[in-house]
């Protein structure tokens, strides 16, 4: 809420861009890690969900919510937030696991996301927006986002576009980043008073694993980070063979540094394993059981790597993280948040109650395909 005397939000957002011809700041708050008063650690909890059931599932993201203090620190009476989801690939990327949907597999799951955006109006948000850069708006429609989106009255845009602004924005990403000084992005990212992200739980071909921060390379529209026209990704992102290991783990740096993330909330009740979408062969279902969430990105996915049977301090080429750095340790280097387990306050179920093996991509045809974990 304003105080009296001060700019809101949206009127410094005005003054600055009509001073910087245009360009929007992100991150109306800082972005600092949850400490227990008491520990001084971060705070992430885990709590146990063995279905997509609504009533349970907004059961447990209350509890989660409840394990970290409550969300008056995150979210303000009249706050704009926005809800990044992961809709990898679209639904023309390819089939799902036999017995399974895309969101029972790969992509986050609407009764999550419900979940968040209840508890948000709960807490006071005025607004929500739910987005993704999506191959093709049927993504939202057979995935139940439209419905959802109508149920909990957000509305849904497309990052790959600027709809619904005239234009897109410019959103530096600060004076120490690594390879980007700024992206250009939908308005919706600099005006969001709160940022929340909510992936699935999953391993990434190239870096390892895709979870809060990993999941805001899709905040970027693709026209503007091709490496060449036509090719329909971010090749930019990754640069050629000889690049990507030191390359995309730091664009994920800059992302997260040009559009802070205030609230991870991670799905792993269903998942895969093999990879990050059916473009991965041998995609093998398994079922965590389990919600992972926190207020620092960083702790929240390290604590989400543990519980896929990884170590978030791993170095390359050691497995997940064989194929580029780990980003969760440059993430820890340039102080955005602890990687370290022994940092971390881990709160509701124990990690090693809700641990399950996970094996690193390219290494899934070991095991039969469509087994479940």
């Amino acid at each position: 809420m304003n105080q009296p005397g001060k700019l809101s939000r949206r009127k410094f957002l005005k003054i600055m861009g009509t001073l910087a011809g245009g360009t929007l700041l992100a991150g109306c708050r800082p972005l600092i890690p949850a400490l227990s008063a008491a520990t001084k650690l971060a705070r992430v909890g885990i709590v146990r969900a063995v279905s997509y059931d609504p009533g349970l599932v907004r059961k447990q993201v209350e509890s989660l919510f409840d394990s970290l203090g409550g969300l008056q620190d995150v979210v303000r009476p009249g706050d704009r937030v926005v809800i990044k989801v992961n809709l990898t690939g679209g639904v023309k990327a390819g089939l799902p696991p036999a017995g399974a949907t895309a969101p029972e597999s790969y992509v986050t799951h609407p009764a999550v996301v419900r979940a968040v955006a209840e508890l948000m109006r709960d807490a006071g948000a005025k607004e929500i927006a739910i987005v993704d850069s999506v191959n093709e708006w049927a993504s939202f429609v057979e995935w139940g986002y439209v419905d959802m989106a109508q149920q909990v009255g957000a509305r849904l845009v497309d990052l790959n576009g600027s709809a619904p602004y005239a234009d897109y924005a410019s959103i530096p990403v600060g004076k120490d980043y690594f390879f980007y000084e700024k992206f250009t992005l939908n308005p919706i990212l600099g005006e969001a008073d709160v940022f929340v992200s909510v992936p699935k739980m999953k391993c990434h071909w190239l870096l390892g694993i895709t979870h809060s921060m990993k999941n805001l390379v899709g905040l970027a529209p693709y026209k503007f980070y091709e490496q060449k026209p036509g090719d329909g990704n971010r090749t930019a992102f990754h640069g050629d063979d000889t690049q990507v290991k030191k390359r995309l783990t730091r664009v994920v740096m800059d992302l997260n540094r040009a559009r802070p993330i205030h609230l991870s909330v991670i799905d792993g009740i269903q998942t895969v394993q093999g990879g990050e979408g059916p473009w991965n062969q041998d995609l093998i279902l398994k079922s965590p059981g389990i919600l992972i969430g926190g207020k620092n990105p960083v702790a929240s996915d390290a604590v989400a790597a543990a519980a896929m049977g990884f170590d978030p301090g791993a170095e390359y080429p050691h497995p997940p993280f064989q194929r580029a750095e780990n980003h969760l340790n440059i993430a820890r280097q340039i102080g955005l948040g602890p990687n370290r387990l022994a940092d971390i306050e881990i709160v509701g179920a124990r990690l090693e109650d809700v641990r399950m093996q996970f094996l690193a991509p390219g290494v899934t045809s070991l095991l039969h395909p469509g087994r479940v974990g």
